[in-house]
């Protein structure tokens, strides 16, 4: 019967403990469909007309001129990366005894927490340069993190 007690106190304090990394893990976003600098390299090449850009990055956040009146493209994307995670675990007991059951139990107990968080931000800023055919002649990004 102690084995049992012993196993089944111990799962319980076991079940809520993870690690600072495990945590960080658990709330990452790994979406595949964001822009990153490695898809402007793998799907901007020169020569693409505007559609086929729009087609692989969306659409542009500035669209201005040139000195010579040729279409610029500017994607500026921000990211806040927020990320917070925690658990806790804990024992307690109630002792019930006749007195208990008269005035009330009395409940010690034990509990315990963890928990990670991080804040970081990303910043991408492309560039696209189209020439009087409306197609792209250049292309410039630049990429940050902090």
């Amino acid at each position: 019967m102690n084995k049992i007690l012993i196993f089944v106190l111990a799962s319980i304090l076991i079940s809520g403990c993870m690690t600072a990394a495990q945590h960080r893990q658990s709330v990452s976003d790994n979406s595949t469909d964001r822009m990153t600098a490695g898809k402007v390299q793998r799907e901007i090449r020169v020569g693409m007309s505007g559609a086929e850009v729009a087609a692989a990055l969306g659409s542009p956040n500035i669209v201005s001129t040139d000195e010579e009146r040729r279409e610029v493209w500017i994607y500026d994307k921000i990211a806040t990366d927020t990320a917070y995670s925690t658990s806790s675990s804990g024992v307690s007991a109630l002792i019930l005894g006749i007195a208990g059951s008269v005035a009330g139990g009395v409940a010690p107990g034990y509990s315990q927490g963890s928990g990670a968080s991080s804040k970081s931000q990303r910043t991408l800023t492309v560039i696209i340069k189209f020439d009087n055919n409306k197609k792209v002649r250049d292309f410039a990004y630049h990429t940050s993190r902090f």
